[in-house]
């Protein structure tokens, strides 16, 4: 890959760590945002528990709590919630649908690993996707709902109980949830009486059409570069679920618009003109939340995860987010765990090395903010999280 300049601009990788924290709003909390500004400056919240997308949202921007962040996605609808990246439920910004589903609906499928007899045919995905899209139109439908309407539509194969899924069988059609939220089709819907509804995006944002997909992947590239960069092409396949070979093609197709940066003596990238840093190095304690982006999507991830973090924090294969974690200095220093009783909140707090003065102090602020975000009575508890993964 060729890029400009020919001399590389140099970052220490604590100013990369100051930069993407300042970015991400965990410098200080951000003023005169709102939440859908925040999810598009992230590349989208991860939401398969929502109540962690509102604490990831609502802690970046001053005075915002998780009802802020429901309002913005129930009421005012400048958020979403559908399948982003990995096919991972996530609020992304509203006005920001017709570049996901741009890029997304682009990237190469996988190969089904469904057997002969529940896999879809490619004819048969784009019959079952478009009565998906449909039957949506103007509805929020539960699953068993959205099931009846997909038979009405197309017939009973498509909604055969074939599926393998959790100790169940599922309906035929549930497969292709990632592909047609992709392709602009199906979002999330209000949950009715604890059951999970969808619904059409174009009742988020009328009209809306996929972007033009070449358009759409660049400006996905530069964004996640704004929020997470410098970065290598093999970091950001790993955020988006794709090869990196084909990660590397699409850095290669934008070399005019990048510039290498050193980090460490490693080459990564940065959108051209793009290679400032903070000066003073970064410091403080957060408290993050399942799957937050900022440990998520960012990478190396040997260097967010030090040492005992990885083995704490991590899962045995090196996925990230199972655990919330405590950041110290912008890596990862610990796990948390909160368990909410009513208005109360009990939050246990595991670091992996002895806090200073200065960072317990900081900690007992971070539980006041996290508290005022999910508006509850935090306490705190400093010990060891006995809870596992996504408890």
């Amino acid at each position: 890959m060729s890029a400009r300049p020919a001399t590389p601009v140099v970052l220490k990788w604590s100013e990369v760590v100051a930069r993407r924290m300042s970015r991400h709003g965990l410098s200080e909390p951000l003023g005169g945002v709102r939440p859908a500004d925040i999810a598009g400056t992230m590349c989208g919240a991860h939401a398969q528990v929502l109540s962690a997308a509102e604490l990831s949202l609502g802690r970046r921007i001053v005075g915002t709590t998780r009802a802020d962040v429901r309002r913005a996605l129930w009421e005012d609808r400048s958020l979403v919630k559908t399948f982003g990246p990995r096919g991972t439920i996530h609020l992304l910004a509203t006005v920001d649908l017709p570049m996901w589903t741009g890029a997304l609906s682009a990237l190469p499928s996988r190969p089904s690993a469904h057997p002969e007899g529940v896999r879809f045919s490619p004819e048969q995905s784009e019959e079952v996707i478009a009565a998906m899209g449909d039957a949506l139109a103007d509805s929020e439908l539960t699953v068993d709902e959205l099931t009846d309407a997909i038979a009405d539509r197309v017939g009973e194969w498509a909604v055969e109980r074939t599926m393998e899924a959790f100790q169940d069988q599922w309906p035929r059609w549930r497969q292709l949830t990632h592909a047609a939220a992709h392709r602009g089709k199906l979002c999330f819907g209000h949950d009715r009486d604890r059951k999970v509804t969808y619904s059409n995006p174009h009742r988020w944002l009328r009209g809306f059409r996929p972007a033009d997909a070449d358009d759409s992947i660049r400006a996905l590239v530069t964004r996640y570069l704004y929020a997470y960069g410098p970065a290598g092409p093999r970091h950001f396949a790993r955020w988006l679920g794709i090869t990196p070979r084909h990660a590397a093609a699409l850095f290669d197709g934008l070399a005019d618009a990048l510039e290498r940066v050193d980090v460490g003596g490693e080459p990564m990238w940065a959108i051209a003109g793009d290679t400032g840093a903070p000066t003073a190095p970064p410091r403080g304690v957060r408290l993050l939340p399942y799957f937050d982006a900022y440990i998520v999507a960012g990478q190396p991830r040997e260097r967010l995860y030090p040492g005992a973090a990885a083995r704490r924090a991590l899962t045995p294969a090196g996925q990230a987010g199972n655990y919330p974690v405590l950041l110290i200095n912008g890596v990862v220093g610990g796990v948390w765990h909160q368990r909410r009783s009513g208005q109360n909140l009990a939050i246990t707090v595991e670091p992996l090395h002895s806090l200073t003065k200065r960072q317990r102090s900081e900690l007992d602020h971070e539980i006041e903010l996290v508290g005022t975000v999910m508006q509850a009575t935090p306490t705190l508890t400093v010990g060891t999280v006995t809870a596992g993964a996504h408890a």
